[in-house]
Protein backbone atom coordinates (compact mmCIF):
# COMPACT_ATOMS: atom_id res chain seq x y z
CA UNK A 1 0.00 0.00 0.00
CA UNK A 2 2.79 2.41 0.80
CA UNK A 3 4.59 1.75 -2.50
CA UNK A 4 1.34 2.57 -4.29
CA UNK A 5 0.99 5.64 -2.07
CA UNK A 6 4.50 6.76 -2.99
CA UNK A 7 3.76 6.40 -6.72
CA UNK A 8 0.54 8.37 -6.25
CA UNK A 9 2.41 11.01 -4.24
CA UNK A 10 5.00 11.45 -6.98
CA UNK A 11 2.25 11.55 -9.60
CA UNK A 12 0.41 14.16 -7.53
CA UNK A 13 3.54 16.30 -7.41
CA UNK A 14 3.92 16.03 -11.18
CA UNK A 15 0.28 17.02 -11.65
CA UNK A 16 0.77 20.03 -9.34
CA UNK A 17 3.80 21.14 -11.36
CA UNK A 18 2.23 20.63 -14.76
CA UNK A 19 -1.01 22.23 -13.56
CA UNK A 20 0.86 25.25 -12.22
CA UNK A 21 2.73 25.55 -15.51
CA UNK A 22 -0.55 25.49 -17.47
CA UNK A 23 -2.57 27.75 -15.12
CA UNK A 24 -3.06 31.44 -15.79
CA UNK A 25 -1.53 32.49 -12.45
CA UNK A 26 -4.76 33.44 -10.70
CA UNK A 27 -6.13 31.71 -7.63
CA UNK A 28 -9.24 30.71 -9.58
CA UNK A 29 -7.01 29.33 -12.33
CA UNK A 30 -5.19 27.17 -9.81
CA UNK A 31 -8.34 26.00 -8.03
CA UNK A 32 -10.09 25.08 -11.28
CA UNK A 33 -7.08 23.50 -12.99
CA UNK A 34 -7.96 19.89 -13.89
CA UNK A 35 -4.34 18.81 -13.40
CA UNK A 36 -4.09 20.37 -9.96
CA UNK A 37 -7.45 18.84 -9.01
CA UNK A 38 -6.18 15.43 -10.13
CA UNK A 39 -3.06 16.04 -8.02
CA UNK A 40 -5.27 16.73 -5.02
CA UNK A 41 -7.12 13.45 -5.72
CA UNK A 42 -3.76 11.64 -5.75
CA UNK A 43 -2.90 13.04 -2.33
CA UNK A 44 -6.33 12.11 -0.95
CA UNK A 45 -5.72 8.56 -2.21
CA UNK A 46 -2.32 8.61 -0.50
CA UNK A 47 -3.96 9.45 2.82
CA UNK A 48 -6.58 6.71 2.35
CA UNK A 49 -3.80 4.18 1.69
CA UNK A 50 -1.91 5.42 4.77
CA UNK A 51 -4.95 4.88 6.98
CA UNK A 52 -5.65 1.45 5.45
CA UNK A 53 -2.05 0.32 5.97
CA UNK A 54 -1.99 1.54 9.56
CA UNK A 55 -5.38 -0.09 10.18
CA UNK A 56 -3.90 -3.41 9.06
CA UNK A 57 -1.29 -3.11 11.78
CA UNK A 58 1.55 -1.43 9.92
CA UNK A 59 4.07 0.33 12.11
CA UNK A 60 4.83 3.97 11.38
CA UNK A 61 8.56 3.37 11.82
CA UNK A 62 8.47 0.67 9.14
CA UNK A 63 5.92 1.99 6.66
CA UNK A 64 6.74 5.67 6.53
CA UNK A 65 10.32 5.15 5.30
CA UNK A 66 8.85 3.21 2.37
CA UNK A 67 6.98 6.39 1.46
CA UNK A 68 10.40 8.03 1.00
CA UNK A 69 10.53 6.18 -2.32
CA UNK A 70 8.26 9.02 -3.52
CA UNK A 71 11.48 10.94 -4.17
CA UNK A 72 12.75 8.17 -6.44
CA UNK A 73 9.49 7.97 -8.37
CA UNK A 74 9.43 11.78 -8.56
CA UNK A 75 12.88 11.83 -10.13
CA UNK A 76 11.84 9.20 -12.67
CA UNK A 77 8.66 11.08 -13.56
CA UNK A 78 10.66 14.30 -13.89
CA UNK A 79 13.10 12.54 -16.20
CA UNK A 80 10.23 11.22 -18.34
CA UNK A 81 8.13 14.40 -18.38
CA UNK A 82 10.75 17.15 -18.45
CA UNK A 83 13.97 15.43 -19.44
CA UNK A 84 15.54 16.29 -16.08
CA UNK A 85 18.85 14.46 -15.88
CA UNK A 86 19.44 11.95 -13.11
CA UNK A 87 23.08 12.38 -12.20
CA UNK A 88 25.43 10.32 -10.07
CA UNK A 89 24.71 12.30 -6.86
CA UNK A 90 20.99 11.69 -7.44
CA UNK A 91 21.57 7.97 -7.88
CA UNK A 92 23.71 7.86 -4.73
CA UNK A 93 20.96 9.66 -2.82
CA UNK A 94 18.42 7.16 -4.12
CA UNK A 95 20.63 4.30 -3.01
CA UNK A 96 20.80 5.83 0.48
CA UNK A 97 17.00 6.08 0.49
CA UNK A 98 16.68 2.41 -0.39
CA UNK A 99 19.29 1.45 2.20
CA UNK A 100 17.49 3.55 4.80
CA UNK A 101 14.17 1.94 3.93
CA UNK A 102 15.77 -1.48 4.31
CA UNK A 103 17.38 -0.64 7.65
CA UNK A 104 14.21 0.97 9.03
CA UNK A 105 12.16 -2.04 7.93
CA UNK A 106 14.38 -4.54 9.74
CA UNK A 107 13.14 -5.45 13.16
Amino acid sequence: MFVTASILGATGSYLYKSGADAADGTIVGYVLSPRILCGVCCYVAVMVLFVAAFRRGGALSVLYPVYASTFIFGALISRWAYGTPIRLPNVIGMMFLVLGMYLMGRQ
